[in-house]
């Protein structure tokens, strides 16, 4: 099933990162011929006065007053930026089929939008908070990379300000019904921007405790062949999925380091991998390869779920 054309959701806050994520949301909206909306959210102001025994009516209502007067002030300046944020689109040959400004919490908010518009693609820009804030909250991207409906495309400042397709896609695999998903999205965007397609596997590196060395090595060359013949597999179903001139790459050890490494040895211009959490405690502790590549890759990520 074709993923192309298809409504794309931009999401923009105005910021550096969302500049080029809307460079790269024009782009794959005229070669895919696909539709392009672009949503901003801006936040919700405090309900309701504080509660003070010794307050009268008149002090609630002048309170109340004060946030009606600030809501309307940050709708403004919102439906600023989002106007603002569209024009450039426009001014750079794109057209875009709608704008939407909402209200509230930005993750949700980008994520029911995408549902309710049937969107098949959110692009957008990644913006860190960095320290503990982060590690406690993470960032809006990660959030909507874990819960949106859809392939979610992660751009991040740093990047080269250029279309980055054509240019050589990396596309992960690991053999899971996610990969395979990825496999065909990555296939289908190299045909239709006329890119390169790299896939890659990274075979496990287990640590292994033997009285004789030579045991070591033969459980590392045994990983290594199992690696290799599961890369193998997943270049031939690339193929079958319509993938032509494919380099195929092997990689032993971490998967997020070894793609993002492999990502710029190759100069990528995107990275396609699937979503695959690790659940529960260990997920909120560790994150998962995909979560690693999104924060850490020099270039676009694209995260395809089942």
């Amino acid at each position: 099933m074709s993923m192309f054309p298809t409504k794309i959701l931009l999401a923009t806050d105005g910021s550096r990162e969302a500049e080029l994520a809307a460079r790269a949301a024009a782009d794959l909206t005229q070669k895919t011929h696909s539709e392009l909306h672009v949503v901003h959210a801006f936040g919700i102001a405090p309900i309701g006065p504080p509660v003070y025994p010794e307050a009268t009516n008149l002090q609630s209502a002048e309170y109340e007053a004060e946030i009606e007067e600030d809501q309307r002030i940050s709708e403004q300046r919102a439906r600023e930026v989002l106007t603002a944020e569209v024009e450039k689109v426009r001014s750079a040959g794109c057209p875009v089929t709608e704008e939407h400004l909402i209200e509230g919490r930005m993750a949700p908010g980008i994520i029911g939008l995408a549902e309710e518009i049937g969107a098949g693609l959110i692009v957008m820009g990644s913006r860190g908070r960095g320290g503990i804030r982060r590690a406690l909250m993470g960032s809006v991207s990660d959030s909507v990379v874990r819960h949106a409906h859809c392939p979610v495309l992660v751009v991040r400042d740093g990047e080269r300000e250029r279309d980055y397709l054509p240019g050589r896609i990396l596309l992960a695999v690991d053999g899971s019904e996610e990969a395979s998903a990825a496999a065909r999205t990555a296939v289908e965007l190299a045909e239709r921007t006329d890119s390169e397609l790299h896939v890659v596997h990274v075979g496990e590196v287990r640590p292994v405790i033997h009285p004789e060395r030579r045991g070591y090595l033969a459980r590392q060359e045994e990983l290594q062949e199992q690696a290799r013949r599961l890369l193998e597999e997943q270049v031939e179903e690339v193929e079958s999925a319509g993938g032509t001139s494919l380099r195929a790459h092997l990689r032993m050890g971490r998967p997020d380091e070894e793609i993002v490494v492999l990502g710029e040895e190759i100069g990528a211009s995107l990275i396609v991998t699937g979503s695959r959490g690790l659940g529960g405690m260990r997920r909120a502790l560790m994150g998962s390869a995909s979560d690693s590549i999104v924060r850490h890759a020099h270039c676009p990520v694209l995260v395809v779920r089942q």
